[in-house]
């Protein structure tokens, strides 16, 4: 793999009902959908086609819940998977640092090697070395890609301690901020390119997680698949800095996502 240590390559939504799920984010991202041949889960792949140059990019894969996954408490949630130069020795910096393994080190052929851990927070993430070198394009950091991720952020209830932490396992560093008043400080954090940024997490829900923000081709018309699709939108488009919006929502199954795209042309 030759995507560098502390850059997001991959993005996997847990969920009790993938065929639905998947109909419901190919709908809004025009995902195309292929299973990955493992005979002993139920996991697919999603692509999104690259509007300029015609190929597909893998960006992410899709997991089915199975019971005994429910049982130990998983719930249907989108989680992103951070590149590593080895998964054992980041998984033990992690945990001296205060954070915690929910899946210990894992080889999955011709994939690569994984694991699934929480920051000292409570954030869960996975790590991965990749079986081959090749780029992955899952998080679009050069340009603006419709169904790649553009955004990745963290709430946290404690943006500073996070920062700390993030920082001092992946490379990452504070790249400016912005006064959110009443919200608290938005640092923007750089690694190569302006990746995301951290926050306060707010009091009504004061947990540490990461919101990972799709590029859709139009806020409008996938507010409205949205609610035609039987997924709750959490508020309306709010503009942000560079004249994009962002909506968050939760799918059918219940899992939080996020959408970031240009407005239809002669709306306020």
């Amino acid at each position: 793999m030759s995507n560098v240590h502390g850059a997001f390559i991959w993005y996997e939504l847990l969920t009790d009902d993938s065929d639905a799920a998947l109909a419901f984010y190919s709908a809004i991202l025009g995902w195309q959908v292929v299973s990955s041949g493992q005979a002993d889960r139920d996991y697919r792949i999603l692509s999104a086609r690259d509007a300029d140059t015609g190929e597909q990019h893998d960006i992410g894969g899709c997991l089915q819940l199975t019971q005994a996954m429910r049982q130990g408490g998983a719930r249907p949630l989108w989680l992103g998977y951070i590149a590593v130069d080895d998964v054992e020795r980041s998984a033990a910096r992690i945990v001296a640092a205060g954070g915690g393994i929910q899946m210990p080190a894992t080889e999955i052929p011709e994939v690569g090697r994984i694991a699934m851990v929480t920051d000292p927070q409570g954030a869960p993430f996975y790590l991965m070395r990749g079986a081959v070198d090749r780029t992955s394009l899952a998080f679009a950091a050069d340009r603006p890609r419709p169904g790649h991720c553009a955004w990745n952020e963290l709430t946290s209830p404690d943006p500073e301690a996070a920062r700390r932490f993030y920082c001092g396992e992946f490379g990452w560093r504070k790249d400016g901020e912005m006064d959110l008043g009443p919200m608290g400080v938005y640092e923007f954090i750089r690694h190569n390119n302006v990746i995301g940024a951290i926050m306060t997490a707010p009091q009504e829900m004061p947990m540490a997680m990461w919101q990972y923000y799709f590029r859709c081709a139009d806020i409008d018309r996938a507010c409205q698949t949205i609610r035609e699709h039987g997924g709750q939108l959490l508020h309306e488009p709010d503009e942000i800095p560079g004249g994009d919006f962002t909506v968050k929502g939760i799918d059918p199954q219940g899992a939080q996502f996020a959408l970031v795209g240009r407005r239809t042309a002669g709306r306020d």
